[in-house]
């Protein structure tokens, strides 16, 4: 069995040792791969995974690591051993994520990439990317440095009034803003810094507030589009480098015209239901720009189509932040300044939870899920696709929401999707489903438990749930509510009895697994059960035990 990968990734290097791989390539191999997100060196792999070995001169794992730590600055600590593959020894190199921009002791600062094929390559890394480096690893704030070239001549004056006329009118707006002198407005923003005695604009200043021929002069990183696609007919493709406050409006008077509502009746009112959630677009909105990394070219990029909707940003995750942490990792982002004001002008969501937002637009409406896997290293993408309300979950939802006098916790309203989805789940299924912590479904659950949401069956692992008999009730389900919990139990062993008979009175546990999608010591238990009624008879123990049926 083959106990290192079998390809090369961002993450995964293979070397041919047969020749000694010269030290000052290796160094620069390990410096790429700590600049970039880290990884694993294998020394005594080729390329196409083939293992051959790696050379007496690398054996001494403790002095590959010395080797490492004395040409890297600042000194790269990583772990060295040899392990065994295919009867080959090889050296095995496990390089940290640098919290810090690392060059070689010879001044070489690289880092790692994919090319166009597939395979990784190192590369350097220019003195541009050095601000984006240490932003992303929350050690810079870009938004917060004063533009070059700029003065206060650059930012416009409608757009102040603009920016009071958003604090006042949004329900999370700063009001006491209000009250100070445009020069302290700006201070109290960071929208302006002092440089030298005199104020000069910062790159959030000049984003919020820059005249449109200015910010595509000096920012020419901030540049955004909107797209309207129906089939392949173009219906709407705008570039454009307007600040973010007329932005935003105009992004919104877009999004009406190809946002279509539809209305339900609950109770003695009509409710719209849009295809795309508002709050969730502005949500995604605000984080594509508050997040993106303003020292790469590239567009802000909202896409609605016939599948859903897309806004994509350039730069990847930020150091700590992954496709499964998104919902628990603690808020913070590539550009505090810009999203601190954002929050204070009420344009942003105060608690930095925008992502729960994001994800209840589509939770509540009992749609699939928003979807970020597309994301890379260098780009985050949010898709939101289209779907068809459930408007029965919707109601059910609602109808909780205003039992309770609150709205639901983003972790209550993931567990109901799934179980909306799966009908019935244990608890590592949903831990599997949603990425959240064990303790937070357990804690989730309980809650849920009392307030008679959802129901429970089994013990130990074994124990799975399903929504309760009210909700069944109400939706005119209570067959379905039956079925989930008495009928099919009882169907179990008439089931397992002609499966058997199909295979010549023979039958083993993992045939009762696939058949009932049960766990093992439930299909276990009704084994025993057959066998207690002298149905069943086994002829083979062990972990492969195999039942014939009695005739």
């Amino acid at each position: 069995m083959r106990n290192i990968p079998v390809a090369e990734s961002l993450e995964i290097e293979f070397k041919s040792d047969v020749k000694c791989y010269p030290d000052h390539d290796l160094i620069d191999e390990i410096v790429g791969m700590t600049n970039t997100v880290g990884g694993t060196l294998f020394l005594g792999v080729e390329d196409d995974g083939t293992v051959t070995g790696v050379h007496k001169k690398h054996k001494d794992a403790i002095g590959v690591t010395a080797l490492i730590a004395n040409n890297t600055v600042p000194p790269i600590t990583v772990r060295a051993e040899i392990i065994l593959e295919d009867e080959k020894e090889i050296l095995k190199i496990e390089i940290p994520r640098s919290r810090g921009v690392i060059s070689t002791a010879s001044g070489k600062i690289l880092r790692r990439r994919m090319q166009l094929h597939g395979t990784p390559e190192v590369v350097p890394m220019y003195s541009y990317e050095i601000p984006s480096r240490l932003a992303e690893l929350g050690m810079l704030d870009y938004s917060a440095q004063p533009l070059a070239g700029s003065t206060l001549d650059d930012l416009d004056p409608n757009q102040r009034v603009r920016l009071r006329r958003i604090i006042q009118n949004r329900q999370g707006g700063e009001k006491s803003l209000l009250t100070l002198p445009d020069d302290e407005l700006d201070i109290a923003l960071r929208l302006v810094t002092e440089v030298g005695g005199n104020y000069i604009p910062t790159v959030t200043g000049m984003l919020l507030l820059g005249k449109e021929e200015r910010i595509k002069e000096l920012m020419p990183t901030a540049g955004s589009s909107f797209q309207v696609l129906e089939g392949t007919a173009v219906r709407i493709n705008e570039d454009s480098c307007k600040p973010l406050l007329e932005l935003f409006e105009n992004y919104e008077t877009y999004l009406k015209a190809w946002n279509p509502e539809r209305e339900t009746e609950y109770g003695l009112f009509r409710i719209p239901i849009p295809e795309f959630d508002w709050a969730a677009f502005r949500e995604g909105l605000v984080n594509a720009f508050c997040h993106r990394d303003y020292t790469m070219l590239g567009r802000v990029r909202i896409l609605i189509d016939d599948e859903g909707m897309i806004i994509s940003n350039p730069g990847g995750f930020i150091d700590g932040v992954n496709l499964h942490n998104l919902l628990t990792v603690e808020p913070h982002g590539r550009n505090p300044a810009l999203a601190d004001a954002m929050k204070r002008i009420g344009l942003a969501e105060k608690t930095g939870r925008g992502i729960d937002r994001i994800f209840e637009g589509s939770i509540i409406f009992g749609r699939p899920w928003p979807d970020y896997s597309e994301s890379t290293s260098r780009m985050v993408k949010l898709f939101i696709q289209r779907a068809k309300a459930d408007l029965a979950f919707a109601e059910l939802v609602a109808d909780e929401q205003n039992r309770q006098g609150k709205p639901l916790s983003i972790y209550t309203l993931m567990i109901l999707s799934v179980l909306n989805f799966e009908r019935r789940c244990t608890v590592d299924r949903i831990v599997e489903y949603t990425n959240l912590s064990e303790k937070k479904v357990r804690a989730a659950i309980e809650s849920m438990l009392e307030s008679g949401l959802i129901e429970a069956a089994g013990k130990g692992k074994d124990r799975t749930y399903i929504f309760g008999k009210k909700i069944y009730r109400d939706n005119n389900k209570t067959i379905q509510y039956v079925r989930q919990t008495d009928i099919d139990s009882i169907r179990y062993p008439e089931l397992v009895m002609k499966l058997a008979e199909t295979q010549k009175g023979v039958i083993t546990k993992q045939n009762v697994i696939e058949l009932l999608k049960v766990t093992p010591s439930q299909a276990y238990s009704v084994i025993k059960k057959l066998q207690k009624e002298g149905k069943l008879k086994i002829i083979c123990g062990g972990k492969y035990a195999r039942y014939k049926m009695v005739e």
